[in-house]
């Protein structure tokens, strides 16, 4: 089979691309709590997100084989996966721009599924649902309660005693629960983009299976890392502030419980869920255990506007994108 060195290189690279727009789009997810309650600087927060989010992505690879195999069918073309990787890297950007926690991983899921509409590729609309579309419903359910719950137990635990120096102390833990949220972050987003590669490493017909090579690992957890030290203050503005005013102990909750539900859905069901839409929920949850107004609902309506958006706008980007690209190749 000949190889179209060229298309793959491209492939490669706007998958690397993507990682990096992932990482800086998604920073504030693994930070924006710790920076906002001043447990961390911005730049020793974007550092230490950035070296958890390289060790994450260097932890499993069963996330990346469902991305490469079982949402659409091996396509025909590398045009398909570039196209379907235009789209995701285009909604990314424009989401950040008007800084809004949208999901890296749905948008990269609506991008193929969109160019593999455009080019009559099989979508495998059952592993969609079961591996994408009932984790995105159930997962930031799940924050949401853990998050409620877990600060619940909190409130209940340190009832009595004194609020300055439990919020002191616990400022101080959440240096470790941003780090296990920022490796829960690498583990689930560097993947995709690996799964992103093998796929066209397939296609290629460079691999037979959907093993995923380590210069694949290592190359993406790289570009993720980087991504994710460049930063992304808009969207950290929001999630910080203006959901929910986050404290100490508000934070360490919310990053623990979010940490808890990436980890399970990585490890134990190798299901590509949203960072983005999981932290969210979970901020959601410890704001509602103080009172139902302390949450701006109306911030988060139009967040989870976005989340429902995502998958669409990105698949309709990689449908015209496909379009495009078919007339070049």
């Amino acid at each position: 089979m000949t190889v179209d060195w060229a298309a793959l290189v491209l492939l490669v690279a706007l998958a690397l691309g993507f990682d990096f727009t992932n990482g800086f789009h998604d920073a504030a997810n693994a930070i924006a709590s710790a920076v906002s309650t001043r447990a961390l600087s911005l730049r020793g927060a974007l550092l230490l997100a950035a070296v958890m989010n390289l060790f994450g992505a260097l932890a499993g690879t069963g996330v990346a084989v469902t991305v490469a195999s079982g949402v659409i069918a091996t396509p025909d073309s590398l045009g398909v996966v570039i196209a379907a990787l235009i789209g995701a890297i285009t909604w990314n950007l424009i989401t950040w721009y008007f800084g809004l926690p949208s999901s890296s991983s749905h948008a990269l899921i609506g991008g193929l599924v969109g160019a593999a509409l455009a080019s009559a590729t099989t979508v495998f609309w059952s592993g969609v649902a079961k591996k994408v579309l009932i984790p995105m419903v159930l997962s930031p359910v799940i924050g949401f309660l853990l998050g409620y719950l877990v600060m619940t137990a909190m409130l209940w635990m340190f009832r009595r005693s004194d609020a300055h120096g439990v919020s002191r102390n616990i400022r101080r833990a959440q240096v470790l629960s941003a780090a296990s949220l920022a490796f829960g972050h690498g583990l689930q987003d560097a993947q995709k983009s690996m799964g992103v590669i093998v796929l066209g490493l397939v296609i290629a017909g460079r691999q037979d299976d959907y093993t995923v090579p380590t210069w694949v690992i290592l190359a993406c957890a790289l570009a993720l890392a980087a991504g994710t030290y460049a930063g992304g203050m808009r969207i950290m503005r929001t999630l910080g502030r203006r959901i929910f005013p986050l404290t100490p102990p508000y934070g360490f909750a919310a990053e623990i419980s979010a940490a808890s539900v990436l980890y399970v859905t990585a490890f134990v069901y190798a299901a590509p869920v949203s960072t983005t839409h999981v932290i969210t929920s979970a901020v959601m949850g410890v704001g509602a255990t103080r009172r139902r107004s302390a949450v701006r609902w109306s911030v988060a309506g139009n967040i989870v506007t976005a989340w429902v958006l995502t998958p669409l706008g990105a698949a309709t980007v990689g449908a015209a994108s496909y379009g495009i690209v078919a007339l070049f190749s």
